[in-house]
């Protein structure tokens, strides 16, 4: 058990090192580092079980930290373990450096997640600790490990945070620990100027054991997480009242504690003295950036100590796998993010089917095989027909994790972000889902998905006007123009920070599910319809084979001698323009037929390959029940896309297509009117 006043002696450093990180970045946010040093710093003593010379370790605790603007916090705490440099340290929020103003996830530097946005960060600690529960169900409790993330007054208040704390009280995730860093004070006020609601009692009634402490007592923070590391049954939520900005004082000495000023800016111009603070906290002026050799020594103990904890473990983990070499080698499987063989081209499906059956059929399959990937969805399984998944895997329930289904209830973001967690975690596949038009609810996870570059897969049904009689609330318009915007982003490898796909008829579904399972790098957003589509047209006489062109984004689904004109879409949209080429044809007009799922993979194919499929010299005419912009770049400025600009309405959707225009019939008169025919 480590001395009181070292302890103390290193939360300092801390807030030394934090103190002179934003100073010299001249931006940033040390008050609430500075409060939660002491946490931190108790929790890397003694607490957190990691490998130092394997920090991907599989077994390892994980700390997801949720306010990342406490970034310098985490920084110092690290470097003390050993994952950063002074000079690290020194270049805190410059360009190239690997200390970003908000940690972005780099396992072997001890970042387990990308946080910035509150709430989101310990969200995915919730995802990661299902992560654990799923893995523990099916290979023992000697691959169990803590997930603890660390929350603040933000995150409390932010919405998601409802969610998180709902689901895992819900399931009783007693590997999560979580400290909530009160310090009563945010950005631009005082917490009391916006809330007066009772924490402790909130998330109680959630069933977690909570722990009510002096958040800058370093022994009560042993005893409130030794007690934690104990409890079997729920979550923990460990409040430690601690101080904004603490050690902070003013060029005169005075106490500057407490003060909301010290959130956001430097100490310099926060009206407290920096110089004045570094001394007061026992550093040096001209050199800050150093770490206490008694505090070196504490975490060299630690270092030491660890050494002994991960061998031990090792050692038993090396047993199971010799008793159970078939697991042990699913089990690597799993990390190495191996998949077992899986033929898409034998799923079977019935005739001219909504791609969301479809996609169930493909479901379905990936549930007896696919042994860890987690599927969820916002209380619309059976709308959605992730369903399908369940029925072969089975459901949560509180303390039993053998099933592979999450039902999230009616809360798409928090889903969105637990998905996020069960892939930091590793070891896992997962997917999403709900209508379309609740995209909008999730938006924020997707991001922090591309950002880090998580293959989530998100499954959106209902996805265009065509819901019909649930009215415009439920209609997407403008959600696929805002998918594809992201799917422009490129992400730190060079490819489309989400691949966008959007299947015209149960083969292209097919494939764009193989698509998504083979996509590592990036999330991948299925966009599928309610309503029952035709069969397209094969070439071939194989459909399948035909959509396998899928994967270059686009491709010819039907090709006249010498077209006229080249039309193109993607969805349900595709085969009203087949329907309306047979229209054409009667008048003389020569088509060539474009489906073109992923505007982002068809973006990237060579330019012959393009010209092949969209000729220069032939003029384009799009189709979309979105907004036009969706298909301007594979159409082009001189070219036309007939779309909405406008909301939906309530109606039966054939009743919205021809009030709309979107029948073959008025589509061919619109071709005709483009090409002057």
């Amino acid at each position: 058990m480590n001395d009181t006043n070292l302890l103390n002696r290193a939360a300092d450093n801390i807030r030394i090192l934090t103190a002179a990180m934003v100073e010299k970045a001249k931006s940033g946010h040390p008050g609430g580092a500075m409060g939660g040093a002491d946490f931190t710093n108790v929790l890397y003593s003694e607490f957190l079980v990691y490998d130092p010379e394997d920090p991907k370790w599989i077994n390892r605790d994980r700390f997801f930290l949720d306010p990342g603007h406490m970034s310098p916090m985490l920084y110092s705490v690290l470097a003390m373990s050993g994952f950063y440099t002074m000079d690290d340290l020194k270049s805190f929020r410059q360009w190239g450096s690997i200390t970003p103003g908000h940690p972005e996830v780099d396992v072997m530097h001890g970042i387990e997640n990308t946080s910035g946005p509150l709430g989101q960060g310990h969200t995915m600690a919730v995802g990661a600790a299902i992560a654990e529960r799923f893995m523990a169900a099916r290979f023992g409790e000697w691959c169990s490990h803590k997930i603890y993330a660390f929350i603040s007054d933000g995150g409390i208040q932010e919405e998601i945070s409802q969610g998180a704390g709902r689901v895992a009280g819900f399931l009783g995730l007693h590997n999560l620990i979580m400290f909530y860093d009160s310090n009563d004070v945010q950005l631009s006020t005082d917490t009391d100027a916006v809330t007066d609601e009772n924490t402790a009692e909130k998330y109680r009634a959630w069933n977690w054991n909570v722990i009510e402490i002096d958040g800058c007592d370093p022994v009560a923070i042993r005893d409130a997480l030794a007690l934690a590391n104990r409890e079997t049954e729920r979550p923990t939520l460990i409040i430690g009242k601690t101080i904004m900005g603490r050690g902070c004082v003013t060029a005169t000495g005075e106490n500057f504690e407490g003060k909301c000023s010290t959130h956001g800016q430097p100490l310099s111009k926060s009206g407290a003295s920096y110089e004045k603070t570094i001394e007061h906290l026992g550093g040096s002026v001209e050199n800050p950036f150093v770490i206490f050799p008694e505090v070196v020594g504490l975490y060299a103990r630690r270092a030491e100590e660890l050494k002994k904890i991960v061998a031990e473990r090792k050692a038993v983990q090396a047993a199971w796998e010799k008793a159970n070499p078939e697991l042990a080698a699913e089990l690597h499987d799993f990390y190495a993010g191996k998949l077992p063989e899986l033929d898409f081209a034998s799923i079977a499906y019935k005739p001219n089917v909504a791609t969301r059956t479809a996609s169930a059929n493909v479901l379905s399959y990936l549930g007896e095989r696919v042994k860890n990937m987690v599927v969820s969805s916002a209380d619309l399984a059976n709308s959605d027909k992730t369903e399908a998944f369940l029925k072969k895997t089975g459901a949560f329930s509180k303390g039993n994790f053998k099933g592979a289904f999450l039902h999230a209830g009616v809360a798409e973001l928090t889903m969105a972000s637990i998905m996020n967690g069960i892939l930091l975690h590793g070891g896992m596949q997962a997917a999403c889902g709900t209508f379309f038009v609740f995209s909008d609810y999730m938006k924020p996870a997707v991001r922090m998905a591309a950002l880090m570059e998580l293959p989530v897969k998100y499954v959106w049904t209902h996805d265009a006007f065509r819901v019909g009689e649930d009215g415009p609330t439920h209609e997407p318009v403008e959600q696929e123009a805002q998918m594809r915007l992201m799917e422009q982003l490129k992400n730190h490898s060079g490819k489309h920070s989400v691949l966008v796909l959007r299947p015209a008829d149960s083969a292209e579904t097919l494939v764009a599910w193989k698509l998504a399972m083979e996509n590592s790098d990036t999330p991948t957003a299925l966009i599928l319809s309610r309503q029952d589509v035709p069969d397209l047209p094969s070439a071939t006489g194989n459909r399948y084979a035909d959509a396998l062109q899928l994967a270059k984004g686009a491709y010819v689904l039907m090709r006249d001698e010498n077209p006229d004109v080249v039309l193109v879409a993607n969805g349900s949209e595709v085969s009203t323009l087949v329907g309306a080429s047979e229209i054409l044809h009667g008048q003389g007009v020569r088509v060539q037929i474009v489906s073109v799922p992923s505007i982002g993979l068809f973006l990237d194919q060579p330019q012959s390959y393009r010209e092949s499929v969209i000729p220069s010299g032939l003029p384009v005419f799009g189709l979309t029940a979105g907004l036009p912009s969706t298909l301007l770049q594979v159409v082009g400025c001189k070219g036309k896309v007939y779309g909405l600009d406008h909301f939906g309405y309530s109606a039966p959707y054939k009743v919205l297509d021809e009030k709309l225009g979107f029948t073959p019939e008025h589509i061919a008169g619109e071709i005709a009117a483009f090409i002057g025919k």
